[in-house]
C-alpha cells in the first residue's frame, strides 16, 4: 500500500507532523537539439518525472511495460527553466522551454510543447521537482545516488529509504493528450492546485486607474478610465467578461492565426497573416477587414500591428497589441491602410472551489481611443458607438464567451488526469533507481552530446491551472497610521538587534552617480517613497490570504548609481570607488546592494544601496537571508513594481504583481564584510528582456516605484515588511556613467 503524501511549504520543509506530498508528471513533448555533427533534430519523446528523477522514453511506458528509458537524469537545485515562447516546430507553432544549469549554462536542453498551457504545466512540474531537490539538500539526503544509464532497472534489493521514497509518490499527473494530438489539436487544459510561488489574482501595488462601468452588452461590462477621459492623450476603455474555459485555452485561441477558428468569434481581425516573428514572445501580423458589417459606405481596410505576450508567475497572460510598420507589407491596392487602436488582452484564472471541475477565467480587453470621438459618442448620440471599430474590438470578449459556449469540447478537462496510485509499481514503469551515486542532472540527460545512437530513429510515430488556485479573499486597502507605526517598531525589533543603539546615518556622506530628487518636478533622479503604495502579506495570510498596506521600509536608501558598460557589471561593491568601500560605508552595520542589470547596447546597471542603522538580529528572517544559501535566497527575494506615471501599455506590461526574482531570472550573491550584493541578471530571461525592451522605449517619461522584500512563508515570519523602496523618475539612458572597477 502507498503512504500518505507529506505536505510541504514553499521552502520544501516539513510542515509540522504532516506528511510530504509527492507527484509524478508524464506526457509527450518534442526533444529539440543538435547532434555531434551539427545536425538539428526534433524527436517525439515521452517524459516521466518522478520526484526529482527524470526519464525519457521513445514510447509510453504505461502502454509498454518493461521498456527501457533512453535517457535518465536527476533535477538539481541549480536547474533553471526559461520559457522561450512560440517557435515553428514541424511547421506548427509550439511552445519551447529551455533548461540550463544556473552555475554552468553550457549544460542545457530544450523541449517543445503543443500549447502554452502544457508548457506552463511542465514549468510547474519542474519547479515541484526543484523544490524537492532543495528539500533533500537541506536534509543532507537525496540526489547523491548514481544512475546506471546502460543497464536495465532492477526493482529488487534497493535501500529501504528509496523504497519509501517511491511508495510516497502519490499523484500521477498527465500533461497533454498524447502523440496523435500533439500537433493536430490543442490539448484541453485542466485545473490543479499548485503549492508553488503563486500569489493570487489581484495586484500587489495599488493601481492608479479609476474604472467606471458605462455599458453592459452581451454579458460583458464596458468601463472607461475616468482619469484618462479628462486628459487629451487618449481615452482608455475596457471590456470584461467571464469565459467558461481554461485560461491557457483562451490564450491559445486569442493568439491563433487559424482563419477558420477566428471566423467563429472575431468579426474584425479574422484574417491575420504572420509577417515576421521577432522571437518567441513577439511577432508582427498583417490583417484585412471589410467594414461593411458596420457601415456600407467605407472601403476595405488593412493594417499591420505587433503582438507581444507574457506569462506572469501567477499563470496569467498579457498580450500587447500595437500599430506597426513593416517593409514586407506596404499599402495594398484597393485597401485603405489604417492604424489600429493600441490594445491589451489580459487573461487570468478565477478561484474555484477545490471540488469544482469548472474551468473559468476572466478576460479583459483594454483599448485606447481618440478622446474627441469618445466624448462625441458619449454626450451626443451614444447609440452610434455601436457602429464603430472600437466597439467591434471591445465586443471580441463577448464573442469569445459565445465561442466557448458553443464549443463545450474546448472547455472540457481532458489533458490533466490525476490518478491515485495504490502501490509503488502501479504506474507500470520503474519506480525505483539503482543503488549508487547520482551525478547526472536533467540538463545532462537531454543535452546533445549524450545522444544515443538508437535515438536517431523516430520509430514510425506519427508527428502530429494546472491553474494556480489560490483563495485570495478580501484585501485590506487601508491601515491606520497608529497601526503602521506599531508595525514599524515591531519589524525593527524583530530584524535589527536592539542591544545596540541606532547610529545616525548622514545621507550627505554617500554619493551616487544619479542625484536625489528634491521635489516632484525633478527628472532623471531617485527618491525613497514609503511603502503605503504596496500590498504585502498580513499576519493571518497563511489562513485567509489577506494582504495589508505596507509600512515604512526597514532599510534606508543611501544612494543610486546608474552605470553603463560593454559587459555585465558584477560585484560592483568591490570597486574601490563604490560607496561600500568608502570610510562612511565601512562604518555602517550592514549595506544591501541591489544591482539591476539591464540588457541593452551598451549594458546598464541600476545599483541601489540600502543601509541599516543597527546590526542585523541573529536568526531573524533577514539574517537567514543574508547569510543563508543561494537556494534560500532565490526562494525569498521578492520585488514589487508599480508604474506611477507612464504610458498605459507599459503599466499593463510591467503590472503590479510581486515577482520572486530568484525564480524568474538568474541572481548572483556576494556576501563579504558588512554587505550583501545581489546581481540581478534581467537578460537571463527572454520574457524579462522583452518587458525591459518595452520599458526602455518609454523610460524618459516613466515614474516607477519598486519595493524589495524577503518573502515571509511561515507563521513566525508574518506579517511581511518592506526591506527597501526606490522611486526612479524619468531616467535618461544617456546620463549613465561608465563603470570603473
Amino acid at each position: 500500500m502507498s503512504l500518505s503524501p507529506k505536505m510541504v511549504n514553499n521552502e520544501g520543509l516539513e510542515n509540522g507532523s504532516e506528511e510530504r506530498r509527492m507527484f509524478e508528471y508524464f506526457g509527450w513533448v518534442y526533444h529539440l537539439g543538435t547532434d555531434t555533427i551539427g545536425h538539428e533534430y526534433c524527436h517525439l519523446r515521452f517524459l516521466f518525472l518522478k520526484g526529482t528523477y527524470l526519464e525519457m522514453y521513445k514510447r509510453d511506458p504505461h502502454e509498454n511495460p518493461g521498456i527501457i528509458p533512453i535517457r535518465k537524469g536527476v533535477i538539481g537545485h541549480t536547474l533553471m527553466v526559461e520559457e522561450l515562447g512560440r517557435r515553428k516546430v514541424n511547421d506548427e507553432d509550439m511552445y519551447v522551454l529551455r533548461f540550463y544549469n544556473q552555475l554552468d549554462d553550457t549544460k542545457k536542453g530544450e523541449i517543445a510543447c503543443a500549447t502554452a498551457g502544457e508548457a506552463r504545466k511542465w514549468m510547474e512540474a519542474f519547479d515541484h521537482a526543484k523544490q524537492q531537490a532543495e528539500y533533500e539538500l537541506s536534509r543532507g539526503s537525496g540526489t547523491t545516488e548514481k544512475l546506471n544509464t546502460e543497464s536495465e532497472l532492477n526493482l529488487e534489493g534497493h535501500r529501504p529509504w528509496m523504497r519509501r521514497y517511491a511508495h510516497s509518490l502519490k499523484k500521477l499527473i498527465r500533461i497533454g493528450k498524447g502523440p496523435e494530438m500533439l500537433l493536430r489539436q490543442s490539448s484541453r487544459l485542466g485545473n490543479f492546485l499548485s503549492d508553488g510561488f503563486f500569489e493570487g489574482n489581484v495586484g500587489d501595488a495599488i493601481e492608479a486607474h479609476e474604472w467606471k462601468c458605462v455599458r453592459t452588452v452581451n454579458g460583458i461590462r464596458i468601463f472607461e478610465d475616468v482619469d484618462s477621459f479628462k486628459s487629451e492623450k487618449g481615452v482608455l476603455l475596457k471590456s470584461v467578461g467571464v469565459v467558461d474555459a481554461n485560461l491557457d485555452t483562451v490564450f491559445d485561441v486569442v493568439l491563433s492565426l487559424d482563419r477558420h477558428k477566428r471566423y467563429e468569434w472575431d468579426m474584425l481581425t479574422g484574417d491575420l497573416e504572420l509577417v515576421d516573428s521577432v522571437n518567441g514572445h513577439y511577432d508582427v501580423v498583417y490583417a484585412t477587414y471589410d467594414p461593411k458589417h458596420l457601415t456600407r459606405w467605407q472601403s476595405k481596410r488593412d493594417f499591420v500591428f505587433s503582438r507581444q505576450w507574457f506569462r506572469g508567475q501567477d499563470g496569467s497572460y498579457t498580450i500587447l497589441q500595437s500599430p506597426a510598420i513593416h517593409n514586407k507589407r506596404p499599402p495594398r491596392p484597393g485597401y485603405r491602410r489604417v492604424r489600429i487602436n493600441p490594445s491589451t488582452w489580459e487573461i487570468r484564472g478565477l478561484n474555484e472551489p477545490l471540488d469544482s471541475n469548472a474551468a473559468r477565467c476572466l478576460v479583459t480587453l483594454i483599448l485606447e481611443i481618440d478622446p474627441h470621438g469618445w466624448g462625441k459618442w458619449k454626450k451626443n448620440d451614444h447609440s452610434k458607438f455601436e457602429y464603430t471599430i472600437p466597439n467591434a474590438l471591445l465586443c471580441q470578449v463577448a464573442a469569445l464567451k459565445e465561442y466557448f459556449g458553443a464549443n463545450p469540447a474546448l472547455t472540457c478537462d481532458f489533458s490533466t488526469n490525476i490518478l491515485h496510485s495504490k502501490s509503488s509499481n502501479s504506474s507500470g514503469i520503474n519506480n525505483e533507481f539503482e543503488d549508487g551515486k547520482v551525478n547526472e542532472e536533467f540538463y545532462d540527460a537531454t543535452a546533445a552530446d549524450s545522444l544515443c545512437k538508437d535515438e536517431d530513429s523516430d520509430d514510425g510515430l506519427e508527428l502530429t491551472k494546472m491553474d494556480g488556485k489560490v483563495n485570495l479573499k478580501n484585501v485590506s486597502w487601508a491601515v491606520e497610521d497608529l497601526a503602521l507605526k506599531h508595525n514599524s517598531v515591531s519589524v525593527e525589533s524583530n530584524e535589527l538587534d536592539d542591544k545596540f543603539s541606532p547610529i545616525s546615518i548622514d545621507a550627505s556622506q554617500f554619493h551616487g552617480s544619479m542625484c536625489q530628487g528634491k521635489d516632484e518636478t525633478d527628472v532623471n533622479c531617485w527618491a525613497s517613497p514609503g511603502g503605503q503604495g504596496f500590498m504585502i502579506r498580513g499576519k493571518t495570510y497563511l489562513h485567509d490570504n489577506s494582504k495589508v498596506m505596507g509600512g515604512d521600509p526597514l532599510l534606508k536608501l543611501l544612494a543610486v548609481d546608474w552605470f553603463k558598460s560593454d559587459h555585465n557589471m558584477d560585484k560592483v561593491a568591490l570597486s574601490s570607488k563604490c560607496l561600500v568601500q568608502s570610510e562612511a560605508g565601512k562604518k555602517l552595520p550592514f549595506i544591501l546592494v541591489i544591482n539591476l542589470q539591464v540588457p541593452a547596447k551598451p549594458n546598464y546597471s541600476m545599483v541601489l544601496y540600502y543601509g541599516a542603522n543597527r546590526p542585523i538580529k541573529k536568526q531573524s528572517l533577514l539574517d537567514r537571508f543574508i547569510d543563508g544559501s543561494d537556494m534560500f535566497r532565490n526562494a525569498r527575494f521578492k520585488l514589487i513594481p508599480s508604474i506611477i506615471e507612464g504610458y498605459w501599455m507599459v503599466k499593463r506590461a510591467v503590472g503590479t504583481k510581486a515577482c520572486l526574482l530568484g525564480k524568474a531570472v538568474t541572481c548572483r550573491y556576494l556576501r563579504k564584510d558588512n554587505f550583501l550584493e545581489i546581481d540581478v541578471d534581467i537578460g537571463s530571461s527572454s520574457v524579462a528582456r522583452s518587458v525591459i525592451g518595452l520599458v526602455l522605449g518609454y523610460v524618459t517619461s516613466i515614474v516607477v516605484d519598486l519595493a524589495i522584500l524577503v518573502e515571509a512563508k511561515e507563521e513566525p515570519e508574518l506579517p511581511e515588511y518592506i526591506l527597501g523602496t526606490v522611486r526612479l523618475n524619468r531616467v535618461r539612458p544617456d546620463s549613465a556613467v561608465p563603470f570603473e572597477v
